[in-house]
């Protein structure tokens, strides 16, 4: 279950945002191959300002970013109820940054935040990009999620370095 919170006011002028994020996590989630059954995530949708905080907080970087994410621990021994759901972790995404890339980019604002959304579940699930191989590895299965909702490739104008 995915539940998108709306905490800045830029989000309003767009409207679809939820609906768009809940399709790029199903997609995600799908081709991922990853069970995730039940699961629980939060993806909350911020300002440059609101997530310039998370990422100073939780990594030191006094700078807004596009997306984080958080994974959750999982509890482990007895003390976790079986009938506890499972928590994936949250993901933050920023209003003006998304905005400012997108357009940058010159593609449609939907397409950024689907990219974002399934850049951050598989943040969630796993996946990192610390080293060229796991990079490519998470491009590789970003571009393979986003063919499937009809985006285009979003590395494809980047030089790519063999």
């Amino acid at each position: 279950m995915t539940e998108v919170l709306v905490v800045a006011d830029g989000w309003q002028s767009q409207p679809d945002a939820e609906a768009v994020i809940h399709r790029a996590v199903a997609a995600a989630a799908e081709m991922a191959g990853t069970d995730v059954g039940d699961a629980e995530l939060a993806i909350m949708l911020t300002d440059d300002a609101g997530i310039r905080t998370l990422n100073l907080n939780w990594r030191g970087i006094d700078k807004p970013t596009n997306v984080l994410s958080f994974p959750a621990l999982q509890p482990t021994g007895a003390g976790a109820p079986d009938d506890a759901p499972r928590m994936l972790g949250d993901i933050a995404i920023a209003f003006e940054t998304t905005r400012r890339e997108a357009d940058d980019e010159q593609k449609p604002f939907d397409h950024h935040l689907s990219h974002l959304a399934v850049h951050g579940f598989l943040h969630l699930i796993g996946y990192d990009h610390e080293n060229d191989d796991d990079a490519e590895a998470m491009e590789s299965l970003e571009t393979e999620i986003l063919a499937q909702l009809g985006i285009p490739d979003p590395y494809a104008d980047r030089e790519r370095t063999d």
